[in-house]
């Protein structure tokens, strides 16, 4: 290795691809702030117990994946694996709880300690929405609706397939857990290591393993569908129908789980097939039980978290970055009266390049270079006269103009 080289599974993120990331987390927040949610950034740590508490010791998250340490005053620390624990746990320490419902966005740096692949590193980003103090399947119609604005906002409307299930209230889970129970008993021994202790524990967790034989076994076991009782069949009908009265197509796919306790009712996903097999770009579910989990008062919840990387790659058309102006010295004796210029017109909104050195020509090569829309020349004549030159760089047309209306006639090209 010849110098010092980027830690596997982290990557530097700059150019066209740092544009498509802010195109994407620009268009979330814009379309989020559409919906009334206001952004709330949380600590990229935690203390260890915020994911352990909410994603369980027996996760493959926290068994295997997160990135925990100890710091120097002792406290042990995880660098977060996901976001929606710590929004909850900062709308608990917040008190915002008295201000319901919290309609919360978030976009940062998330930590996984996993194989890196496609759209995924061990350092990814993610934008995502909670919604919290709302059990109204209504509630659940927004969310979705907004994840959906946003994929159509980003040209991926054809792209992508709804997908979503119902994980019925806690009586159903309970009737379904028993069923489950039955019905994997009877295959353990196909079981992964991992999975035998699930299920003891929290045979749910077992409908997500990755585990190859596991999910041989789970593509066999019952439908938690079919022990929805007339409650949990009631919400996911009222949310079928505000998807239907708002236009949004869906797939019901009744092999959609969360293996979580805290989940409830609704869960979802947007995939597409076009990023081989990691198909999800936005999911989520509801959580009802979450906050109650994490020390706060029992607070309905729901939200969603997508993938920049993934949104990122299926982008097609990102908004170019804005022509500048360039402005060129005839010589250095003007370039004062350059910076002066160039400053103004910064100040005025407009991008702006502006050499440090070299010759006229090679300021006006530079200005090609650039894509410049159009170049102030500042010339000594012209100078003493107030007034600079302004060449149009896409029909080679130039002017002299008053450098009291500069701006405003530097502005008619934008």
């Amino acid at each position: 290795m010849s110098g010092l080289q980027p830690v596997r599974g982290t990557r530097d993120i700059f150019g066209d691809e740092s544009r498509r990331h802010r195109h994407v987390e620009n268009l979330a927040r814009d379309i989020a702030e559409r919906y009334g949610y206001s952004e709330i950034a949380t600590p990229v740590f935690e203390f260890t117990e915020v994911f352990a508490r909410s994603l369980g010791e027996t996760s493959d998250i926290v068994s295997k994946e997160m990135y925990t340490f100890e710091d120097r005053g002792g406290a042990r620390l995880t660098l977060r694996p996901e976001n929606t624990a710590g929004v909850v746990r900062a709308f608990i320490s917040n008190g915002l709880t008295q201000q319901l419902p919290a309609k919360l966005f978030y976009s940062g740096p998330m930590f996984r300690y996993e194989r890196p692949q496609k759209g995924r590193q061990r350092q990814f980003h993610q934008v995502g929405v909670e919604l919290l103090g709302a059990a109204e399947p209504l509630a659940d119609v927004e969310v979705i609706a907004l994840g959906a604005d946003l994929l159509s906002a980003l040209g991926l409307e054809e792209r992508v397939v709804l997908e979503l299930n119902s994980l019925g209230d806690a009586e159903s889970r309970q009737t379904y857990r028993s069923v489950l129970v039955e019905y994997l008993q009877s295959r353990r021994n196909e079981l992964s290591p991992d999975s035998l202790l699930r299920l003891e524990r929290n045979p749910l967790r077992i409908l997500d393993s990755k585990d190859k034989d596991d999910q041989a076994v789970v593509a066999n076991a019952p439908l938690i569908t079919d022990s929805l009782n007339a409650a949990s069949r009631g919400f996911l009908e009222e949310v079928l129908k505000g998807l239907e009265v708002l236009g949004i197509a869906y797939r019901h796919n009744p092999r959609l789980v969360r293996g979580l306790d805290y989940y409830c009712h609704t869960a979802f996903e947007f995939t597409t097939d076009a990023l081989g097999a990691q198909n999800a770009v936005l999911a989520g579910g509801r959580y009802d039980g979450l906050a109650e989990q994490l020390g706060g008062p029992s607070t309905p919840g729901i939200g969603w978290a997508a993938g920049v990387e993934r949104l990122a790659m299926l982008v097609s058309d990102v908004p170019p970055l804005p022509r500048p102006v360039a402005v060129a010295p005839v010589s250095d004796e003007q370039t004062p009266a350059a910076l002066a210029i160039s400053q103004q017109l910064r100040r005025a909104g407009l991008a702006v390049d502006l050499g440090y050195a070299g010759k006229f020509a090679k300021r006006m090569k530079r200005a090609n270079k650039i894509n410049a829309r159009v170049t102030v020349i500042v010339g000594e004549d012209e100078l003493a006269r107030d007034v600079v030159t302004v060449r149009d760089m896409d029909t080679g047309e130039q002017k002299e103009v008053a450098l009291s209306s500069l701006t405003d006639d530097v502005a008619r090209f934008y």
